[in-house]
């Protein structure tokens, strides 16, 4: 009997999170959009990133407790430094949020096409988010501007999530060129899901084998003196998370 109620629960507390996750996003980018319209916007940052920290580590509890996805967390028990550039993998479509509800105090560097989502261009706008439409000055520029100012630099230099079948796509080499500029320390993590959760070749919507699974390794502490050229940190961390991941990021 248990187990049928879990068959019927799993598939409606799956589409309830993401409802939770559009409604949650909706309601905080109306709530952002007066806020752009005021001079000195920046000084909103901080309160709307605390938010946003609070509402995907909300999501993320609700999906855990559901029963929809199983996550794990790898080393993070100790306290997360700010002013690191966080570099991942992207396995799946939930990794970030799952993410941006730990780290502390963090942006990232988001696609233009998102400029156009109305649950997240107001809040991105906000939080200070990078957008990778800048030209490829600005957005170093930009990147080291934030790291100056305290904050950390979550980013998936993939790109996009990671193609079906592959260990990682090939890394766009920005990541080292802003950790060269920034002079700050790199922090690896390695992400690992459920093959079909929410990953680039299974969209939302279709609902993935439950409960699916995330987890997340706080990986190797990269201090600045360690970064040499660009090119060749970055094929440096792709040989790393190409050696500690296996064939196809799952996790069981």
């Amino acid at each position: 009997m248990l187990s049928l109620f879990r068959q019927l629960w799993l598939p409606v507390a799956y589409y309830l999170s993401w409802i939770l996750f559009g409604l949650g996003g909706l309601v905080l980018n109306f709530a952002c959009i007066p806020l752009l319209l005021l001079p000195h916007r920046e000084r909103h940052g901080p309160r709307v990133r605390a938010v946003t920290r609070w509402m995907f580590n909300f999501w993320l509890r609700w999906m855990h407790a559901s029963g929809v996805v199983r996550v794990t967390w790898n080393g993070f028990d100790r306290p997360l430094p700010t002013g690191v550039i966080y570099v991942a993998n992207h396995p799946c479509l939930v990794d970030a949020p799952f993410l941006f509800a730990r780290l502390p105090d963090t942006v990232c560097i988001f696609k233009p096409a998102l400029l156009r989502n109305p649950f997240i261009a107001p809040t991105a706008l906000l939080c200070g988010y990078v957008s990778a439409g800048e030209n490829g000055i600005d957005l170093i520029r930009n990147s080291v501007e934030r790291l100056a100012a305290g904050q950390s630099l979550l980013i998936f230099p993939e790109g996009t999530r990671t193609a079906s079948g592959r260990t990682l796509n090939p890394l766009k080499p920005g990541f080292a060129l802003i950790a060269r500029r920034s002079g700050c320390p790199v922090q690896l993590i390695r992400v690992r899901s459920s093959p079909l959760l929410a990953r680039k070749s299974c969209p939302w919507w279709r609902v993935p084998p439950l409960p699916g699974c995330v987890e997340f390794t706080l990986d190797e502490f990269i201090f600045p003196g360690e970064i040499d050229s660009p090119a060749s940190f970055s094929e440096r961390i792709a040989a790393h998370f190409q050696e500690k991941l296996p064939l196809v990021s799952d996790c069981a």
